[in-house]
């Protein structure tokens, strides 16, 4: 019995083993050969909701372009921010910047030589530590007083990691230091912290000094930035430049491009954000950058052109350097021509 058993068995397998290999061969062939055999990728992004990748890929021996959706890239383009939201993308300009306001002027006379969306009150990021800066160092404050980072200055606004670990120490001149070279967010909020009366007297401070320059349409809640409800217009941010540029060590710190600071004994080195600092064809006064979602690329700055001090603000630029594009098409067009307002 066991002896026929077998050779129903064999018989029962030997004739379906050729379904089953063409089978496995017909499902073999419809799988995807894209992660087998792809030569070379390129990336297009068509919208900031839908990512495509297209591929060239080997099949048979022949080369075919293929184009897939993905659900996300690293590469994809920055999200909508405030500026766009409002419609401000839209605005056109004759130096097709790429950033939703800026506003450019002639420090010595005033004299307003380009501008756009310029009275539009929009976030601006780590450009809040300018005014940071400003309120510390007219506050007359002991500069070599130690501080220490507490569970108190951690990111709960963005989740943004930091450089500092809770329990790290530095001296007050040292946190404004790195706070506006390399926007250091836990170093804006120890230095806010540690003022007379807490951060809520700090901010408070803040818009004082706001309403004694003149910024009307500028507001500030906390001292690093991280909020989208820290808001000031372009033409805003130059009475803030021009403030901030009296201050000799303002000036320093924010264009020192290394700085070596040591936390509980461990040396830790910090550049700035801002590469055009390290340019020796920029000759740089006072600059800071910022950057949250909501904000777009932002970027301030007091430079030397053709002999004059000229103040720009640029604020929600798209792309990680436009920014700086925007700072030199905006150099080029001084240099090359009569600006005209």
């Amino acid at each position: 019995m066991t002896k026929i058993f077998r050779h129903v068995l064999c018989f029962f397998v030997a004739a379906i083993l050729p379904a089953t290999l063409v089978l496995a061969s017909a499902t073999e062939s419809t799988k995807p050969v894209l992660k087998k055999r792809v030569l070379h990728k390129r990336i297009i992004v068509k919208s900031a909701s839908t990512n495509f990748v297209k591929r060239t890929i080997i099949v048979n021996g022949k080369r075919r372009v293929i184009t897939e959706r993905v659900a996300s890239l690293s590469e994809s383009i920055d999200k909508p921010s405030v500026g766009d939201l409002a419609g401000l993308k839209h605005t056109q300009d004759r130096l097709a910047l790429q950033s939703n306001a800026a506003f450019i002027v002639d420090q010595a006379s005033s004299e307003v030589l380009f501008e756009k969306n310029s009275g539009v009150s929009l976030p601006i990021a780590s450009i809040t530590k300018l005014m940071t800066s400003l309120v510390v160092v007219e506050s007359n404050p002991d500069m070599n007083e130690i501080i220490e980072i507490t569970t108190d200055d951690l990111d709960k606004e963005k989740g943004t990691s930091s450089r500092l670990k809770i329990g790290a120490k530095l001296s007050r001149a040292d946190m404004l230091h790195i706070a506006l070279m390399s926007s250091e967010n836990r170093a804006a909020s120890a230095l806010g912290r540690n003022y007379v009366g807490g951060l809520p007297a700090f901010v408070a401070a803040m818009n004082a000094k706001a309403a004694e320059l003149g910024m009307t349409e500028t507001h500030y809640v906390d001292s690093s930035g991280l909020s989208s409800h820290n808001v000031a217009s372009a033409r805003d941010l130059v009475k803030l430049i021009d403030a901030a540029y009296q201050h000799p060590l303002i000036r320093e710190y924010s264009t020192d491009s290394k700085y070596v600071v040591n936390p509980s004994g461990h040396p830790l080195q910090y550049s700035t954000t801002n590469r055009l600092v390290a340019n020796p064809s920029w000759d740089i006064g006072l600059q800071k950058t910022g950057y949250i979602a909501e904000a777009g690329r932002c970027l301030v700055m007091r430079a030397m052109i053709e002999g004059r001090a000229i103040v720009m603000v640029f604020l929600d630029s798209k792309g990680k350097y436009s920014r700086l594009a925007d700072a030199g098409r905006i150099r080029k067009w001084l240099e090359t021509a009569k600006p005209q307002a």
